[in-house]
């Protein structure tokens, strides 16, 4: 029989020991408290456009780094879609290695500052962290610790260009530098294509720019990442419209091999409804890229834009609170959400409903437009509003709203924004043909490649989901980029 003194001088032991120091490592790391983001006050915030979130400190953000468990599985890591290595990244906060972290993040993100302000990480990867899956406790701050490498590779100016593979001579085109596009080029040039961007606007940065505010999101910070791009060797060609400036006929002409198309869902739809075309009333899309691209919101800027004393907002995602609270911001008294389901069906992050209604904004769910009513002027002064109950589940699982009878009301309004969602521009479908498109006006794609009809085409995000997340359209376009590369070395090109 093996003696107390052999059993723990063996291999067994020295694992039992090492798997109870983990295991009271691991308690103690369940003590900590989730790190609290510090923000600006509402009332002070709400009067103008800097970033809201303040970003945590170095202090913090270790403490933070250290709830991470480490997980033997970590399955925080497949619920990105551009399957950053979390733990990894983490521990190096964690040992005091800031940029060490940022690197790693690049390694797969293009755009970390980008995703650790906007993306929804609660329903991502800090859904699948361990304390949500098996504790109940809040997740491990992921978004917030992302945020902190990016802002601190980029405040130190140790900013990292991640390595590129030597160039093949190949060249690729990106249409759109949206967050697609930015990710598919950033691992076409990995790769060592020869990319370039091509951008219908004037600045680069598609909806980072013109469709998120930049108390949520500073241009500086798209900047910054769109510039290590240029680092890296990516062309960026603004101004330019394929299908108009030059077909891709033309760029094949020119020696272009393959393209990936991101240009985004940029036609907004609205309810055709009476007195829609009514001064006074706005697409998000228009109204936040007025304010956003165009300096609407800026001293000094030619950009007409309606400041409305009583703002309605029709919708409940992510661009109808971002409109509402721009809205709050150009000095709006009443500024208001009208949503035609409850607040547990609103499909907006729930931190951009809490600091809406920090803010000031009000919310009336259960509510449908039916009519805009005009003044002698032709501008919008009333909207006509029906109130709604929820009825049974539709397709989408949500409660679908039911009319209530005679609840119809006159409501003051001044200023209208439609924010019920977005279709793709059809300007590509149309300058290609051939290429197989949706009911909706989408493209059509292989999922497991996202090359389309035509084989030399591949695409992504929102003109192929008709409007998503900017992680889920970065995940499309690094999975565009691999296909293509795999395409292209069959096509031995």
């Amino acid at each position: 029989m093996e003696s107390s003194q052999e059993y723990l001088a063996s291999e067994r032991a020295q694992t039992w020991r090492e798997d109870l120091r983990k295991s009271v490592k691991a308690a103690d790391r369940t003590k900590k408290e989730r790190v609290k983001m510090p923000e600006q006050d509402p009332d002070v915030r709400n009067k103008n456009s800097l970033e809201v979130n303040l970003g945590i400190s170095e202090a913090q953000a270790i403490a933070e780094a250290q709830r991470c468990l480490d997980c033997v599985t970590p399955t925080c890591i497949t619920g990105c879609p551009v399957n950053i290595n979390i733990p990894k990244f983490i521990k190096k906060i964690e040992s005091g290695d800031f940029a060490g972290a940022a690197k790693v993040l690049k390694e797969t993100n293009a755009l970390p500052a980008v995703c650790g302000r906007v993306c929804p990480q609660e329903v991502q990867c800090e859904s699948q962290c361990f304390y949500v899956q098996k504790m109940n406790k809040p997740a491990v701050a992921i978004g917030n610790l992302e945020r902190f490498a990016a802002d601190f590779e980029r405040e130190s100016g140790q900013i990292s260009v991640p390595e590129v593979a030597p160039r093949k001579g190949i060249k690729v085109g990106v249409v759109g530098s949206g967050p697609s596009g930015l990710a598919a080029a950033g691992d076409l040039i990995k790769m060592g294509y020869d990319v370039t961007v091509f951008e219908a606007l004037h600045e680069i940065g598609g909806v980072l720019k013109y469709g998120i505010p930049e108390f949520r999101l500073p241009n500086v910070m798209v900047d910054v990442e769109i510039e290590n791009l240029r680092q890296m060797g990516v062309v960026f060609e603004p101004n330019f419209i394929v299908g108009k400036t030059a077909s891709l006929d033309t760029l094949r002409a020119e020696g272009y091999k393959a393209f990936f198309i991101g240009s985004g869902a940029g036609l907004p739809n609205f309810m055709h409804i009476p007195g829609e075309n009514a001064i006074g009333i706005f697409s998000s899309n228009e109204y936040l890229t007025r304010v956003n691209l165009m300096g609407a919101s800026r001293p000094g800027y030619d950009t007409p834009v309606l400041k409305g004393r009583n703002v309605a907002v029709i919708g409940g995602g992510n661009t109808a609170m971002d409109s509402v609270r721009t809205a709050k911001r150009l000095g709006a008294e009443r500024a208001m959400i009208v949503y035609r389901r409850s607040l547990d069906e609103m499909p907006a992050r729930k931190e951009e409903i809490h600091h809406a209604m920090e803010e000031g904004v009000e919310f009336l769910c259960l509510h449908n437009p039916l009519e805009y009513l005009s003044d002698d002027k032709g501008r919008v002064c009333r909207m006509k509003v029906q109130q709604m109950d929820l009825g049974e589940p539709d397709a989408s699982g949500r409660r679908r709203p039911v009319p209530r009878e005679g609840s119809e009301f006159l409501l003051d309004v001044d200023t209208v924004i439609v924010s019920i969602g977005v279709s793709p521009n059809p300007l590509i479908s149309q300058a290609v043909p051939g290429l197989e498109v949706t009911r909706w006006g989408t493209l059509v794609v292989n999922p497991d490649t996202m090359q389309t009809s035509i084989p030399d085409l591949f695409a992504g995000g929102d003109i192929v989901r008709g409007g998503a997340t900017v992680i889920l359209a970065m995940g499309d376009g690094r999975k565009a980029a691999a296909g293509m590369d795999a395409w292209l070395k069959e096509q031995n090109i």
